[in-house]
This record gives C-alpha cells, sequence and structure tokens, in this order.
C-alpha cells in the first residue's frame, strides 16, 4: 500500500520549478559569498580550520583552487537551474558544496546543511525532464509524470526541518523565559512599524510561542488546499521578518523558494507558463507547452534501491535531533545544560535557541622546563572563528590540539595546554565552561561524554550557595 502510494503517477511540474528555483538561489548565493570577499576570509587566509570529527582530512585546496571550486559551484547551480547536463551538475553541485562546508566548522549554519541534503535528494530525481535544456538536448528525456516520491521527499525534508525546529523551541528557556528573544528584540528597535514594540517583554513572549506553533504547525496548513495561500504568506512574513532582524544570510529566500513545493501542480504549470511567455517564446522550451508533451511517465529500475537509500536517509533526520538525549543530565525540557555543553546539538535542526558569548584564554607549558605562556588566539584565527571557538567544547579542544602541535615543532617539549574559558549563556553572568586544569592536549575528541566540560547546573548551584 505504502509503495503504491509512493509510485502513484503524478505530474512533474512541482519538481522542474523545485529545480529551477533551487539553482538559482544557489547561483545568487555563490555569487555573493565571493563578492563579499568570503573565499578569502573563510578557507584561505585562516592558518587553521575547525575539522568534523571524521572529516580532519578534507582541507582548503589553496587560493586557486577553492576560487576554482567555487566558479564550479556557480557553473553547476545555473546548470541545475536550466536543467542542462543536470545529472552531472547536481552531483558535481552536491559534491562542491558538501566538500566546502565541510572544511570548517566554524561556519556552520542550519540552512548549509539543509542545501547539502536538498542538493544530495535532487541527485536522485529526474528534475530535468521537463521544461529543460536536456530535453532539448535529448528529447527522448521528456515526461509528464514522475512517482509521486520524487517530489514528496522535499516536502518531507521540509517538514522535518520545520518540526524539529518547532519542538525544539519547546522547553522551558524559550517558552517560561522568552529567552533569548528578550535579548534580541531589545536591539530591533530601530525596524519600521514594528520597531517600538520590540523592547517590551510581551514581545519576546509572544515572539516565542508564535514561533513555536508557527514552526509546529506550517507543514500541516501548508499541505492542506484551504489554508495553502494564506499559510504561504505567513512562510513569507515569517522569514522576512527574521530576514531583517537576523544576520541570516540567504537562509529565508531558500525557505520561501523552497517552500513553494507544497502548491499543487497547476500553480506550478502556471508557472513555467509564465516563465516561458516572459522568455517571449524566444527558447524552443516555450513552444513545448505541458499540452503539447507525451503523457510519458518517468520510470527506472533503480527505484527499490533509492527508495531503501531514501528510507535510511529519512530514518537518521529523525534520529539525530533526539542524539543529545544520550549525554547525562541532557534534558528537553530544562535544556541548559544541553545548551552549554552542545554535545549532539548540530545536525538537530535547532535553529537560534541560545545566546552565548565566550572568553577563552589559553596557556602552553613546556613539561620540561615548567614555563608557561599565554596564547594569542587572533595569531591563529580570523574573527569568526575565535568568536564560535570560545563557546563551543570541541572547538576549544581541537584549537588545543592544534596548540600542542604548533609550539611542539616549535621546541617547546610536550606542550601542556589549558583553557580558562568564561561562557554566558542567555544573558546570566560568566562562568566556567570547562576545567581550567584539565590538560586539553591529552584529552581526545570524539562522541564520547567529555567529563572536562563543567556541568551547567552544578556551577548555579555552587554558586547559590
Amino acid at each position: 500500500m505504502l509503495t503504491s502510494f509512493l509510485t502513484k503517477p503524478v505530474h512533474i511540474a512541482p519538481l522542474a520549478m523545485f529545480r529551477i528555483v533551487f539553482g538559482l538561489v544557489m547561483l545568487i548565493s555563490t555569487i555573493r559569498f565571493w563578492l563579499l570577499g568570503w573565499i578569502e576570509d573563510q578557507y584561505i587566509k585562516p592558518v587553521m580550520h575547525f575539522t568534523y570529527y571524521g572529516f580532519e582530512w578534507v582541507k582548503p585546496l589553496g587560493a586557486v583552487g577553492m576560487y576554482l571550486v567555487f566558479i564550479a559551484m556557480g557553473l553547476t547551480s545555473f546548470c541545475i537551474m536550466l536543467g542542462l547536463f543536470y545529472r552531472v551538475s547536481s552531483v558535481l553541485f552536491f559534491l562542491l558544496f558538501t566538500y566546502v562546508e565541510l572544511l570548517d566548522k566554524a561556519y556552520y549554519l542550519n540552512h548549509y546543511y539543509f542545501v547539502s541534503i536538498t542538493a544530495f535528494l535532487l541527485t536522485l530525481v529526474p528534475a530535468h525532464r521537463y521544461f529543460s535544456l536536456d530535453i532539448l538536448l535529448r528529447p527522448a528525456l521528456r515526461v509528464e509524470h514522475v512517482p509521486r516520491w520524487t517530489i514528496d521527499l522535499f516536502k518531507l525534508q521540509l517538514a522535518i526541518v520545520y518540526f524539529f525546529a518547532g519542538i525544539a523551541k519547546i522547553n522551558s528557556e524559550w517558552l517560561l523565559e522568552a529567552m533569548p528573544l528578550r535579548l534580541w528584540l531589545r536591539a530591533q528597535d530601530k525596524l519600521p512599524l514594528i520597531g517600538w514594540a520590540m523592547p517590551f517583554d510581551l514581545t519576546a513572549y509572544l515572539f516565542s510561542w508564535a514561533g513555536m506553533i508557527y514552526d509546529c504547525t506550517i507543514v500541516f496548513f501548508l499541505s492542506w488546499k484551504v489554508t495553502r495561500v494564506l499559510a504561504y504568506l505567513a512562510v513569507v512574513l515569517f522569514h522576512t521578518i527574521t530576514g531583517m532582524m537576523f544576520p541570516i544570510g540567504v537562509f529565508p529566500i531558500v525557505m520561501i523558494g523552497a517552500t513553494t513545493i507544497f502548491f499543487s501542480e497547476d500553480f506550478h504549470k502556471r508557472a513555467i507558463s509564465l516563465i516561458a511567455s516572459v522568455l517571449h517564446r524566444a527558447l524552443p522550451l516555450s513552444a513545448q507547452s505541458p499540452a503539447t508533451l507525451s503523457a510519458k511517465t518517468y520510470q527506472t529500475r533503480w527505484q527499490p534501491l533509492v527508495l531503501m537509500l531514501l528510507a535510511v536517509h529519512f530514518a537518521l533526520q529523525f534520529l539525530l535531533p533526539f542524539r543529545f538525549l544520550l549525554y547525562p543530565n541532557n534534558s528537553w525540557w530544562n535544556p541548559c545544560e544541553f545548551f552549554w555543553n552542545e554535545q549532539g546539538y548540530r545536525f538537530s535542526w535547532r535553529v537560534m535557541l541560545v545566546e552565548k558569548a565566550g572568553t577563552a584564554i589559553f596557556y602552553v607549558k613546556d613539561s620540561v622546563t615548567g614555563r608557561e605562556g599565554v596564547v594569542n588566539n587572533a595569531e591563529f584565527l580570523n574573527p569568526t572563528q575565535e568568536k564560535q571557538m570560545s563557546f563551543q567544547p570541541d572547538m576549544i579542544l581541537e584549537f588545543a590540539h592544534f596548540l600542542r602541535d604548533y609550539y611542539a615543532a616549535h621546541g617547546v617539549t610536550d606542550p601542556q595546554v589549558r583553557a580558562e574559558v568564561y561562557v554566558t549563556m542567555n544573558g546570566r553572568p560568566g562562568r566556567l565552561l570547562i576545567d581550567p586544569t584539565v590538560d586539553l592536549a591529552k584529552e581526545k575528541e570524539g562522541f564520547h561524554y567529555k567529563s572536562w566540560i563543567l556541568p551547567f547546573e552544578r556551577q548555579l548551584v555552587s554558586a547559590s550557595q
């Protein structure tokens, strides 16, 4: 029964439009990244990079190599938009984008994670078989219908993003304390029309509860024909406001564009016809209106294998956000300990849930002479890396290992590295994040519980005594 539902033929127009929108947004994003100088600032200039555990072997290619990577990303996203050499372009874009994201976790963002996943999913579907340059080159590729799963997998992925972003907000910090919005909104009093309301605590509570309800329910309302238009307007309003308030790059555009997948096939057919008319019938594509296409349905012998692969993918998508509960003291309702140690935090669709800032001072000691010195972090890290490292334990450990190796290579015998790191969280006074007596040079990275991270709640108890 499930197989019949997933393989039922549906019109390909929503998939073709999704391809066009995704390719266009990625092209804009790549050009923007280049123009802002981030290729050089983030991947060429830094002395070190914060790698993901298990992917330490992923390294930058040097100045020429990195610019070539971004040129290739721009070209492949352009080809995805046009549906030109789609199979090769989609695979290359996925590999290139994911490669760049794996270079340094200091720049981790949920929407980069979403882009990598979407690019991967696009490699599995025939999004180029309608309104594309590929079908001009090879008319036999044209189809009018595809199995339902080729479209619904993107809806499911979006539903996962919104659902987990929503239930992650069901915690005491967000709902009962309106944190961190009480801190952030006070700085938004210059916003047009609504800026006057931002300093009030009541506004922060309204935004907190509305944000949670929005994330938890928006997919349902997008899926229901009766409420779809209003729900999409809510999507546009929500992401426009968040884009105005916070520096989250192209994330609002990505989500506004991707969410159109929930509209009906008739909507997407009309959108494609509109694009064709805007092109003034200059391209042969414009002559191939949906009405003139054959009713051919896409079929592939690889479908069972692809469906199995997708089952594994979505199982991981549902399980990964819960992995933080495997660590001691982490709790869903009272998330302070979890926000503090961040073990199991990434890749869980927790979007802007906590405000943290830190100050990290590193000490390197020669084990033979006993001489100890203070490290100038800025000598090795750019401002973004230093900021992110200052409150994320795994990055603190990786930087300590880098310092160990660096000073060992510069004549320090068996360097010992310890760090004094003070972190503020959601407006609370700063307190020690890690044990300052521990030699981090000897600690191992991994998914295990890190006992050198000082518990958040225990420090509260100690302070009250």
